[in-house]
């Protein structure tokens, strides 16, 4: 078990979170959520030991082991893949160092002998026998192709890192298991393989994730960081999310009476504070009304950008048509072959599956990014399309600040105005002026979101576009895409957000193109599609999961 008492931790002489008490228990996952800034990342340092606080206590259960996910994507570039996993248990890890070195003594003696075979008996007490096997099961489940298990750590791209350094921290059955973020980077087949494993997994898991579906696949219980401090509830994020609706209700509801409260004594005050008869009334109730006016609401530390996508003008009942599409990656792999597809008004398209790159060369292709040869793109006359990449680095390689950034691409130049719409998308007062070349990924969708917006397209085209942001960003971008009368063609890695926008499905496979006009609950659960899938991959190195 692992018990907060007391915990406060301040930055700046302002409390991040004060007097926490909480309790962490075996066979529960917690999800830790809170607006960007509020403290999530630093309190699972606090929990691992990596950050100091100013009061209070948080202590482990003799004996039990906490294993962490590394967030360092270099810190083990010197390792083999096989290596870097197996270090998540350390204890196994450098048991089975010692015992390597004592057999690779040149006097090994009779004494050696004796110590190097009670340390086998501890290896394989501990599993190190099985640990290759349980390695390589593991990595594989989170999507790393078995030619990359025996590889340097330094040869892998972010992607493939991140996977391992998730089965590092899942190797060993820790006691206690801490994951920030552990969705990032992965597809939905690894995410999938993931929810299976931790909704199995019988210890203790704390997490951090912006990823809906994912929080309420396993979590038990939620702790919720605003106002200051960390409330457990009792669920998954579904039930907290109903929860703080009801709670801001109430609160609005007694704010309210309060307000009227207040109003009825000052009318009562300004009528009969001359008033001799009345002086000792007016006296009492101006007490009331002093004590009332410090009473302030707590004010919450999440923001919800404003997203709404706005249209120009109506789109036709010609969207595009896309024939003959061939690509390859830089490597000569296919990404695309000979792929046609045809987008009709009101449909909301989300691209699926493991070949992310060749959604990537589809959406750079029918945007005009990339060329293609023998192609044939149409567009409808009516239409007028925005694209968000995946990788937007390109827009911001340059000295301009936020304002100056924003006004390349509105009708409307006055600074008030452009101002005024960062404001509602969470850039305030001095933050319009700061260089876009120094903000964080997070920033920059939002600046890419503002870009689209401004930009009245009928056809929206987005790459992953839920990357970098927090649960309140992603909870505005899912519903101004939900409320949106055009035609959008997305791909994510968010399950919810699929869920809740999608009315077909397209997924490309190395063997062919499912295409179903169906949300994707629906897409999951369908019979044909399983098999088709079951077609498509089989033979090859992708292992499907749902």
């Amino acid at each position: 078990m692992l018990s907060v008492s007391d915990l406060t931790l301040k930055f700046s002489e302002k409390p991040l979170f004060k007097d926490v008490n909480l309790k962490f228990i075996k066979g529960n996952c917690y999800g830790i959520i809170g607006a960007n800034g509020a403290g999530k990342s630093t309190f699972l340092k606090v929990l691992s030991g990596e950050q100091d606080f100013d009061s209070g206590q948080v202590s482990i259960t003799p004996g039990e082991r906490m294993a962490k996910l590394s967030q360092d994507h270099f810190a083990f570039d010197e390792y083999s893949v096989k290596e870097t996993v197996m270090m998540g248990y350390p204890k196994l890890y450098n048991l089975g160092k010692e015992k390597d070195a004592i057999y690779e003594k040149p006097d090994f003696s009779e004494e050696d002998g004796i110590k190097a075979a009670e340390m086998e008996a501890e290896f394989g007490e501990l599993g190190g026998y099985e640990a290759e096997n349980q390695i390589e099961q593991m990595l594989s489940g989170l999507g790393l192709e078995e030619e990359f298990h025996d590889r340097m750590m330094s040869d892998l791209d972010e992607g493939q890192k991140v996977r391992v350094l998730l089965a590092q921290a899942l190797f060993g059955n820790p006691d206690i298991l801490l994951l920030d973020e552990p969705t990032n980077g992965l597809d939905l087949e690894s995410i999938a393989w993931l929810e299976d494993f931790l909704i199995e997994f019988e210890n203790c898991v704390i997490v951090v994730s912006h990823d809906r579906h994912f929080l309420n696949a396993i979590c038990t219980y939620i702790c919720d960081i605003d106002y200051g401090k960390i409330t457990q509830f009792t669920g998954n994020y579904d039930f907290w999310y109903q929860m703080s609706q009801i709670m801001q209700k109430q609160a609005k509801d007694q704010q309210k009476k309060r307000e009227d409260k207040m109003a009825e004594l000052k009318t009562f005050i300004q009528r009969f504070a001359s008033n001799v008869s009345k002086a000792g009334q007016a006296s009492s109730r101006k007490k009331v009304l002093e004590k009332l006016e410090l009473e302030e609401l707590p004010v919450t530390s999440r923001k919800f950008p404003y997203v709404q996508f706005q249209s120009e003008r109506e789109i036709g009942n010609f969207v595009l048509t896309a024939e003959h599409l061939n690509s390859k990656d830089s490597e000569g792999n296919v990404l695309l072959n000979d792929f046609s597809i045809t987008i009709h008004p009101g449909e909301k398209v989300a691209f699926v599956g493991m070949e992310h790159n060749s959604i990537t060369s589809f959406f750079d292709i029918v945007d005009g990014v990339e060329k293609c040869e023998g192609a044939t793109i149409n567009w409808g006359q009516t239409t007028k399309h925005t694209y968000m990449a995946r990788d937007n680095s390109n827009y911001f390689s340059n000295d301009l600040n936020i304002t100056e950034w924003l006004k390349q691409y509105s009708k409307e130049q006055d600074d008030s105005y452009v101002r005024g719409f960062l404001g509602r998308m969470l850039f305030s007062g001095d933050e319009g002026l700061k260089p876009v070349k120094v903000l964080s990924g997070g920033e920059k969708v939002r600046c890419m979101l503002s870009k689209m917006m401004l930009s009245g397209a009928n056809v929206l085209i987005l790459d992953d576009p839920t990357n970098h942001l927090d649960l309140e960003s992603i909870e505005s971008l899912n519903q101004g895409l939900v409320r949106f009368n055009g035609v959008v063609l997305f791909s994510s890695h968010d399950h919810e957000f699929i869920s809740t926008i999608a009315n077909r499905i397209i997924e490309i496979t190395p063997k062919g193109i499912i295409d179903r006009m169906m949300n994707f609950d629906d897409y999951l659960k369908d019979d044909h599609v399983k098999s088709l899938r079951k077609e498509y991959y089989a033979g090859t190195d992708k292992k499907i999961r749902f």
